[in-house]
């Protein structure tokens, strides 16, 4: 089980740092994406800079303070249940699979990170 949410915490890091170098790009699928959900293309720098300090907490939190680590997830957990309610409110429902999916890795880095504070 460890061993599974050490995997995902990984995925989840990697896949949050490529997303942000997207949405800092505004990648075409990121601003097609954001208009659908009604999101502002301006505020792109603030969600990708949202994504890379829940990325760099899940890096240092094994290595510098567990609860650091902790916190990104929880902070990454709020980050895609919002995304989620934007496509629901959107009705934006045929790549709502993307956020949900970042929505789980979140959870399972941050489920491992609790088990890394913890010391179990």
């Amino acid at each position: 089980m460890i061993t599974t949410l050490f995997a995902a915490t990984i995925v989840c890091i990697v896949a949050n740092a490529l997303i942000a170098v997207a949405d800092y790009a505004k990648a075409p699928f990121v601003l097609k994406n954001s208009a659908e959900v009604h999101v502002p293309a301006g505020v792109l720098p603030y969600l990708a800079t949202l994504k890379l300090a829940g990325t760099l907490g899940l890096v240092l939190g094994p290595t510098v303070a567990p609860w650091l680590g902790v916190a990104a997830g929880i902070g990454l957990i709020l980050f895609y249940l919002g995304a989620v309610v934007a496509h629901v409110r959107a009705r934006v429902f045929y790549n709502i699979a993307f956020p949900g999916l970042y929505l789980l890795l979140a959870i399972a880095s941050a489920v491992y990170m609790v088990h890394l504070a913890a010391g179990s």
